[in-house]
């Protein structure tokens, strides 16, 4: 296992363990004793380590990055410990090296023709498909109108986080609530992404771009936030249509390495009036 994968597989145990409390942890299951003072409020290293049935000096090793490339066995007794999401598992897996990069090492090129053409069938409501690094590669004419016209785009600029750090302060917001929603999916899809394709230097670039721009995203990549938030609400103000409150669902389309985007309202709303007038 290479260094960076190694240093990043420390990274996320440590701070999984650490938002784990000893009140989380199931009551049949006994904490082993300590006599030092508790110094902050996640769980122990030794208690992980009994918890997932090893030595402490191995999951030491592990979240020092010194440890050896950890076993199937392994990586699931440490995901039951630190009651990891479906999502985190499979994150902690790649980190580990037990599913292999990407052949291409970068983002997949090809739309499926049935994603293409369920774009056409989303009649008014505004979608579109990205990949991996989150360029946005076909969309609807009812995206176009609602966000902007991505055909006037280069395809360095048509990327999701670039958009949205362009439109920031003028189009879209997060709704009252939800600010850090969408700024903690796209960190959850982005870290997915530098797994599997850790040697595209273009995705590279562009979470460092997003992390400069965006406080939540930095936070959310510090912290290893990977699961997923399939639906987000935003407030968006549109230059025709006026304040708009909308709802931003993701769906991966299996397989394919590519994710459909799509905006619809609350039924009845003036805003999905608005919007079936795109």
């Amino acid at each position: 296992m290479g260094r960076v994968s190694s240093q990043e597989l420390a990274d996320f145990l440590r701070r999984r363990r650490e938002d784990l409390r000893p009140e989380d942890v199931r009551g049949e299951t006994t904490l082993p004793p300590s006599r030092r003072a508790r110094r902050t409020p996640g769980l122990r290293r030794e208690e992980v380590a009994a918890l997932a049935q090893m030595s402490v000096s191995y999951y030491e090793r592990l979240e020092q990055a010194r440890a050896p490339r950890p076993s199937p066995q392994v990586l699931s007794a440490l995901a039951t410990a630190l009651q990891l999401t479906e999502a985190e598992r499979d994150h902690l897996a790649r980190l580990a090296g037990q599913v292999l990069p990407a052949e291409n090492g970068g983002a997949p090129e090809h739309v499926p023709e049935d994603a293409q053409q369920l774009l056409g069938r989303l009649d008014g409501i505004p979608a579109y498909v990205v990949n991996d690094r989150q360029d946005i590669v076909a969309w609807n004419a009812a995206a176009a109108a609602l966000i902007t016209d991505f055909s006037r785009l280069t395809p360095d600029e048509r990327n999701l986080t670039r958009i949205s750090t362009r439109f920031r302060d003028t189009l879209c917001t997060g709704a009252p609530g939800s600010e850090s929603d969408f700024s903690q999916q796209v960190a959850a899809q982005l870290r997915a992404a530098s797994v599997l394709h850790p040697t595209d230097n273009v995705l590279a670039e562009l979470i460092n771009e997003f992390a400069t721009h965006d406080p939540d995203f930095a936070r959310s990549w510090r912290n290893h936030a990977v699961r997923p938030i399939p639906g987000v609400r935003k407030n968006l103000h549109h230059p025709t249509l006026g304040e708009l409150e909308i709802d931003r669902h993701t769906l991966s389309l299996p397989g394919s390495g590519f994710s459909l985007v799509m905006y619809t309202a609350e039924a009845g709303s003036p805003s999905a009036a608005a919007l079936k007038s795109l």
